[in-house]
């Protein structure tokens, strides 16, 4: 059996030689053994968004921000997701977290 780095590995490679669908199957059974991966939930919320599946790139984006709350980066990841599904405001609020965050507002 594959651990989730594994998994997650596996994932990038399907999904640079071009299978995002497919990678999406390996993150998931990353995310099924270990549910707090961050950096899988990171990278499911991208190939979502890359396949037009508005919903789920949020709400795992949602969840790295949820996992790594002191962490700028997931909310410029959460920020970068909105404009890919077109939340403008949304991705404007995520911006302004990150900023806090960096600046320790």
């Amino acid at each position: 059996m594959l651990t989730p780095d594994q998994l997650y590995d596996k994932a990038i490679d399907t999904r640079d030689s071009g299978d995002k669908p497919g990678a999406i199957e390996f993150v998931k059974q990353a995310l099924e053994l270990d549910p707090n991966l961050a950096i899988g939930h990171g990278l499911i919320a991208k190939l979502y968004a890359d396949l037009g599946e508005v919903e789920k790139a949020i709400e795992h984006a949602n969840k790295v921000v949820e996992l790594e709350p002191d962490d700028t980066f997931s909310y410029t990841a959460l920020s970068v997701i909105y404009v890919k599904c077109g939340k403008i405001p949304e991705a404007e609020a995520a911006k302004a977290m990150a900023f806090q965050r960096e600046h320790g507002l």
